[in-house]
């Protein structure tokens, strides 16, 4: 059983990793845990003795297949209580990321699968990442950037990049919701900020706001 930390540490590998297909710098990876490369260096040697990861000096860590189950096994509580925060116990999308980093460290298993099941086996979060199964399938749709698009484009909002509450209560305020169509009625070279208009609704976003968008491609 992992503890807290080597959980927090597994989970950002292999989000850095980009599910597991790179591998990741122990600056990189202390960066993203907000500690010194010592620190990191520390948790790394522990992660190896248990066989998450595997490290080589100068070339990075890379998770292991049995790495990877147990990621995803801490993403799939992370986003499961994230829907059960908003759906049932009338949390805000920009709410609940604090709340779920910790209760995604419960270890019974038995629980997540029952809370999968009131919840109706959903597929996505609220903030429209995917959910993995209770067997760690993790379904990705295609998606890009809405700020790598151009003016004409006609799709749907699949998910939002970053869990920065700031930018989901923006978000919310402009109605741009996962699955929520949206169109790109100009782009401004001079910035790369989008006019677009959003169900029936216009809104102006900044590059920094339309990179954090993905939409189906």
């Amino acid at each position: 059983m992992l503890s807290f930390t080597e959980e927090n540490y597994l989970k950002a590998v292999y989000h850095l990793s980009d599910d597991g297909t790179k591998a990741v710098l122990t600056n990189e990876l202390a960066e993203a845990m907000n500690t010194k490369a010592a620190s990191a260096t520390d948790m790394i040697k522990k992660l190896s003795v248990k066989a998450m990861i595997s490290y080589e000096k100068y070339y990075g860590v890379n998770i292991t297949p049995k790495g990877k189950t147990e990621a995803l096994l801490v993403i799939r509580k992370h986003r499961l209580w994230e829907t059960f925060l908003v759906q049932k116990l009338g949390f805000t999308w920009d709410e609940v990321h604090e709340v779920a980093e910790q209760l995604e460290h419960i270890h019974s298993i038995p629980l997540i699968n029952k809370l999968d099941e009131f919840l109706g086996f959903p597929k996505v979060d609220p903030h429209g990442d995917p959910i993995p199964d209770s067997k760690g399938r993790l379904k990705v749709l295609p998606q890009v950037a809405l700020d790598q698009l151009q003016h004409g484009y006609d799709g749907v909002i699949m998910a939002v990049k970053d869990s920065d509450s700031n930018l989901l209560k923006y978000l919310d305020k402009i109605g741009a919701h996962p699955g929520k169509k949206i169109k790109i009625i100009s782009k401004e070279e001079y910035d790369g900020s989008l006019e677009v208009l959003i169900e029936s609704s216009k809104a102006f976003l900044s590059k920094e706001v339309s990179k954090n968008i993905l939409v189906s491609e």
